[in-house]
């Protein structure tokens, strides 16, 4: 993949972001998703890559548009893999709450796990803890680790995990190890990075989210030196079956980076839509502007980039989905 590819992949979740941003506390997450999409789908056709969606918004007959194995980009270029999260956190911006991001990944054809829809035990840290703790481990003997690589104390440390009922015994097994905590409303990508970013504070993440944002997260994880393993949790024999459908034999299987996004290069964007741990949201700005503060990370060359940009909005046709038009 070409380093210019970076820069255009950024332009896509920059428009998704600023088509979902208006439908943020408006109670309506459909509908702020159903412009991300709209708007992520249009832009991804200018880009130069002959892609298939790896990870998108559903099955064909449960989503309209990037669909998984749906073709998109320009039809030149190389042939990849995309994975897309148009709107990751549809509830956060319905709520108008933080961490609300536009997602994407994309890698050599072949590369990127197909994650079926269903949980995923994870464990993400960032590039010091990368290859010094496991999943296998219990909690206890994973946070004695973690300290003493950190050279903490166990009760210095902040583990990041989402605020649901099904986290209840682990978040007791955190409280009796006497470790921070910070809970997550929604938002399992934005949740899995944090380790990797030192400003947040955030030491470890834990719990179980969506695994196909578990495969993003490890897109983005790779080219930050960071670490995620995962575990898929089939709730049932039907789940069980469609994952070996999907080509993993063994499901109960701890899937590492290399199971999930391969050891090749790998470009990860997103943009905020609304402020989070690492980038900011979208701002409206006087003169019909609106400033958009994206992420662009490529695996090969470990380069970081943030991107803050200022838009222009009038006669955007991709924005007409806005609320107001809706």
């Amino acid at each position: 993949m070409e380093r210019e590819l970076a820069l255009e992949i950024v332009r896509v979740t920059e428009l998704a972001a600023l088509a979902s941003a208006p439908w943020m506390g408006r109670g309506e997450k459909i509908g702020a998703d159903g412009a991300a999409t709209e708007a992520m789908r249009a832009m991804l056709d200018s880009v130069s890559v002959q892609g298939t969606v790896v990870i998108g918004e559903g099955e064909m007959d449960e989503a309209p548009m990037l669909y998984i194995g749906e073709q998109v980009g320009s039809g030149s270029g190389p042939e990849v893999d995309v994975a897309v999260d148009p709107l990751e956190g549809t509830n956060i911006v319905a709520k108008g709450l933080n961490n609300a991001m536009s997602v994407i990944a994309v890698a050599s054809k072949g590369q990127l796990l197909h994650a079926p829809d269903m949980y995923m035990e994870k464990l993400a840290v960032g590039p010091q803890l990368a290859g010094k703790v496991k999943l296998t481990d219990s909690m206890e003997r994973t946070l004695a680790t973690a300290a003493n690589v950190l050279d903490k104390a166990v009760s210095d440390l902040t583990v990041m995990v989402l605020d649901r009922p099904r986290h209840e015994t682990l978040i007791k097994t955190l409280r009796k190890a006497g470790v921070r905590i910070k809970f997550l409303s929604d938002g399992d990508v934005a949740g899995a990075l944090a380790p990797a970013f030192p400003e947040t504070g955030i030491d470890l993440y834990v719990g179980s989210g969506g695994a196909p944002e578990g495969v993003l997260a490890a897109a983005a994880l790779h080219c930050l030196g960071g670490e995620l393993q995962g575990r898929l949790m089939p709730s049932d024999g039907k789940e069980y079956e469609r994952c070996v459908k999907m080509g993993i034999s063994d499901p109960y299987k701890v899937l590492t980076m290399e199971d999930m996004v391969g050891t090749d290069d790998v470009i990860f964007a997103a943009t905020g839509v609304t402020p989070g741990e690492f980038l900011g949201g979208v701002r409206y700005l006087p003169d019909q502007r609106a400033e958009t503060h994206s992420i662009v990370m490529r695996a090969k060359t470990r380069t970081i980039r943030f991107i803050r940009t200022l838009h222009y909005l009038p006669n955007k046709p991709l924005l007409r989905n806005r609320p107001e038009f809706a």
